[in-house]
């Protein structure tokens, strides 16, 4: 991975992650291929912050019934990244 743009793909926007702010937590759509120093440094470079710690989780996407004809599809797997801030850091990106 070249670019730290590459690394961290968007914010998640969600109940979950909003009630985890307090605890200075941020969640991030990460490459699925990306591993836990990298996302470290890509958060650090990005958003000009102190990461503590990086937790990740991969999600399955769920399958989904076709209406018109009786096949079923998926959506697709998502790796998300649960990043810890050291105190006094936040990113204004997730402003309520």
């Amino acid at each position: 991975m070249k670019d730290h743009r590459d690394v961290v793909l968007a914010p998640v926007v969600s109940e979950k992650s909003y009630e985890l702010l307090e605890a200075n937590v941020y969640t991030f759509r990460v490459h699925p291929s990306a591993s836990k120093p990298e996302i470290k440094d890509a958060v650090e470079s990005l958003f000009d912050v102190t990461v503590l710690k990086v937790n990740t989780m991969n999600r399955k996407g769920k399958r989904r019934r076709n209406r018109r004809s009786p096949t079923f599809g998926r959506r697709p797997d998502v790796k998300r990244a649960l990043v810890t801030l050291a105190e006094g850091d936040q990113i204004e990106l997730f402003d309520v």
